[in-house]
């Protein structure tokens, strides 16, 4: 390993002891993400966000059954291990891997496929143009997926690992121990502003760094009450919208997932869904009308 990411591993080692798991896959894959990038052309923050959310931070079954970090499927060149899960559609097939490294190797090659080939004309430094890139390429379904990726890049400020000059990584350290605090950017999708929840986050804390009245934020995101949220998912600070996306009639609702985070993802009402599924159970590998 590099003696200057070596260092920036040490140096930051304060900030990851806080028993974030979030954080602690970062501790964990950096210098995993940093040889890709070197390897393959691929920026080392786009890698460990694309980890982080794909995996749940490590702990998804597809990580931990599999070693999949980033949720790729089988598609038809693959020949090795596989297993199902509910994701776009019922038991879809994803690869299978004997180690981490194999899978954040499979990841790199995944995306030197032509698919994906106008992206390495962007800088390495351009995190946000490779995370709007990735969607327009067609890597995710997931509406605001770039929204995401940049939202933990620029929480855990994982664009600093896209360096090689061993001064800027001792700052890059220092500024990461120095400013891992909550942001919440608003965004705007669908003519609605949200910001992406952290993780931690409860509708009371995003309410009040906003500066917001917390009763309707629970209203706008279908809550009941005040309670932690999922990661990365987003929340409405306005009504959201009855219908889904042109485009998006129907989805499976994936592994882990409810209708509640279906009606996220899509900026839709959650009333609207169950109207337009009565008798549907809110389960994953359900099949959701939203038009």
């Amino acid at each position: 390993m590099p003696r200057c990411l070596i260092l920036l591993i040490l140096l930051i080692s304060p900030v990851m002891m806080l028993g974030n798991a979030y954080e602690d896959y970062i501790a964990r894959y950096s210098a995993m993400a940093v040889e890709q990038m070197r390897l393959y052309g691929v920026p080392a923050s786009i890698t460990l966000a694309q980890g982080l959310l794909e995996s749940g931070a490590g702990r998804s079954t597809l990580a931990v059954e599999g070693n999949n970090h980033f949720g790729i499927k089988c598609h038809k060149e693959w020949t090795g291990s596989s297993m199902l899960r509910n994701d776009d559609a019922p038991d879809e097939c994803f690869r299978v891997y004997d180690s981490p490294e194999e899978s954040f190797r499979d990841h790199s090659l995944f995306l030197r496929r032509q698919r994906y080939a106008s992206l390495f004309d962007l800088p390495l430094t351009d995190y946000v143009g490779w995370a709007r890139g990735l969607k327009s390429c067609g890597y995710a379904t997931d509406p605001n997926y770039a929204d995401r990726l940049i939202s933990i890049i620029e929480l855990y400020s994982l664009q600093l690992f896209d360096g090689d000059n061993l001064r800027e990584m001792e700052e890059a350290a220092d500024y990461i121990h120095q400013n891992l605090i909550s942001r919440h950017a608003i965004r705007r999708s669908r003519g609605l502003h949200y910001v992406i929840a952290q993780p931690g986050d409860t509708y009371g804390r995003i309410a009040k760094e906003l500066k917001v009245s917390k009763k309707k934020l629970l209203l706008y995101n279908d809550a009941e009450a005040d309670c932690e949220i999922k990661a990365w998912e987003e929340v409405y600070l306005q009504p959201k919208l009855g219908d889904a996306p042109e485009g998006v009639a129907a989805v499976t609702i994936g592994d882990g997932e409810t209708m509640h985070s279906v009606a996220q993802r899509y900026g839709m009402r959650l009333e609207s869904i169950k109207a337009l599924n009565a008798g549907v159970a809110d389960r994953p590998g359900s099949r959701l009308r939203l038009r």
